[in-house]
């Protein structure tokens, strides 16, 4: 093949409705694609950065623009997604080069990696921090959509609980909720423990990163299993994490792509964790990537493509939440509306 080259966009993602946090809210979702050409080829990335992880959009940009590639060869991985770059934008140059690399070979993402399209998940679908009547509101557009992730962490414990109690009286599937380090463990307690009538499957990171011993103390005064999400980025994170927690949420904006994210599962099984694989607010080029892979893990929550109002790009397709792969080489990703 011939030289790299390497460009990269920004994309603007308008939101169905908007979608709040316990850090923050917002109503259009921003993430950067990375192109890169060899020869003919084209492989299609994206990076999904976030401020709670020191990263941007621009500054994605910016590394692009004065960083070139390592080397020429799509597939010398190993010098080309090197640990000096940035994770996000190492993430969204390894889904280009492996989109490139399937399509060199012709191979879906999940042959290349020896993976079943048939055992992929169910994916749950997100309920942004609103108020009662919003959050029913949405609960009713998801319709029979059999896995709902909550988030909490805002508002009054009375008011979180509340909250749970109104959606479990209409609604029958499983849920999961996310505190986005919103609690300190005596809160997390209190409301962890009010919460466990309701069948919780398990809360996704109660307390901020961290604090190792907090997990602890708060799984073992309560039922619900406990996942983390900001505590555990990379594999690297995973071994202080022992014994404190049942779960870890895996995401390629966090762990450089799918190289990282396959590092990350592997040791998480080794340690018996359980294992979800989760998006950011981003469009069907991620949340594809990241379905390719999900044969690998227990649980999924790659909803983006269901939050977004204009994504430009189509791929994995669900029949009620399970993931539906597509059977295209590379990412199997098709761009709708130019970018």
């Amino acid at each position: 093949m011939s030289a790299l080259m390497v460009s990269v966009t920004p994309l603007e993602l308008p939101l169905v409705h908007p979608f709040k946090i316990a850090r923050g809210e917002e109503t259009v979702a921003r993430t950067a694609l990375v192109r890169v050409r060899a020869g003919d080829l084209e492989g299609l990335g994206e990076a999904a950065p976030t401020e709670r992880y020191g990263e941007s959009v621009e500054s994605v940009i910016d590394y692009f623009a004065t960083h070139a590639p390592a080397t020429s060869d799509p597939y010398r991985l190993e010098a080309l997604l090197h640990a000096g770059i940035p994770a996000a934008a190492r993430g969204g140059l390894d889904l280009a080069l492996h989109d490139l690399i399937g399509k060199d070979l012709g191979k879906p993402l999940y042959e290349l990696f020896g993976l079943d399209p048939a055992l992929t998940p169910v994916t749950s679908f997100t309920i942004g921090i609103a108020d009662p009547e919003t959050t029913l509101r949405k609960v009713a557009e998801v319709g029979d959509h059999p896995i709902l992730k909550v988030k909490l962490g805002s508002g009054t414990p009375r008011e979180q609980i509340e909250t749970i109690g109104l959606i479990r009286e209409r609604y029958h599937g499983t849920i999961r909720i996310d505190a986005n380090e919103g609690w300190d463990v005596e809160t997390a307690v209190r409301i962890l423990k009010e919460l466990e009538r309701f069948e919780i499957e398990f809360c996704e990171q109660p307390v901020p990163a961290g604090h190792p011993e907090q997990l602890r103390a708060i799984r073992q005064r309560v039922s619900i299993p406990i996942v983390t999400d900001e505590d555990s980025l990379v594999a690297g994170d995973l071994p202080r994490l022992y014994g404190c927690v049942d779960g870890v949420n895996v995401k390629l904006a966090k762990t450089g792509g799918l190289r990282g994210a396959l590092a990350m599962i592997h040791t998480a099984r080794a340690m018996g964790l359980k294992i979800m694989l989760g998006c950011m607010v981003e469009s069907a080029v991620c949340a594809t990537a990241a379905a390719h892979i999900s044969p690998l893990v227990d649980w999924a929550d790659i909803d983006g493509p269901f939050l977004t109002a204009g994504d430009p790009f189509t791929g994995v397709t669900y029949d009620r939440g399970k993931l539906i792969l597509p059977d295209a080489p590379g990412l199997g990703v098709h761009e709708t509306v130019p970018a």
